[in-house]
């Protein structure tokens, strides 16, 4: 668009991690690869939320399990990687954005139906929270026309957060496995239960 000119001290900053809170909904096995990557960024605190507390877990990092609420209040940013069920299934709207701080940035990497929306285009746009990084939506992909691809304080990617050769031959080699396994009549060795 031509913005790229000259040096100007503050064009396209943004907030670091160095000394933040992050807040990671859903401490599973995605969660924690994210923290791992996250802490050598100097992120002061990590809180979590999930179904349950996961101390095992937690204690490589020193995460405090807390409940969504806190986790919206305290964060600088919120990393979304729970999976989608009945329960996370729009978590992430209105009244959750209101809760978080005007500087914080939201991250969504797990599925589209765990945030609503039009909740968070109205958040980013009246500035009730600084930006939002998506790599999911609803629909997938979104029109060329939807109000969220308007918007300067808005990332989003074409679900690309596994798009890796290895990654991608791991997803296929697990869902051949389950699916075998799932024949057999054996228990599928990856399921996701609900």
């Amino acid at each position: 668009s031509g913005g790229w000119t000259t040096w100007k001290p503050l064009w396209m900053c943004g907030y670091g991690l160095s000394d933040s809170t992050v807040g990671i909904i859903g401490l599973g096995r995605i969660g924690q690869a994210v923290a791992r990557r996250l802490k050598p960024f100097g992120v002061r605190k990590f809180l979590y939320t999930g179904s349950g507390p996961k101390p095992e877990s937690a204690a490589e990092f020193g995460a405090e399990f807390v409940p969504l609420t806190r986790l919206a209040e305290e964060s600088d940013f919120v990393v979304v990687t729970c999976a989608l069920t009945p329960a996370t299934q729009g978590m992430c709207n209105k009244d959750f954005f209101g809760k978080m701080k005007k500087t914080s940035v939201f991250v969504n990497t797990s599925r589209g139906a765990v945030v609503n929306q039009e909740d968070l285009y109205e958040a980013l746009a009246q500035g009730q929270i600084a930006a939002a990084g998506l790599d999911v939506t609803t629909p997938e992909p979104l029109p060329t026309d939807h109000p969220l691809l308007s918007l300067k304080n808005c990332v989003i990617l074409p679900h690309i957060g596994s798009a890796t050769y290895a990654t991608r031959s791991t997803m296929a080699v697990l869902a051949a496995r389950n699916l075998l396994a799932g024949l057999r009549g054996e228990p599928m060795p990856h399921e996701l239960k609900l």
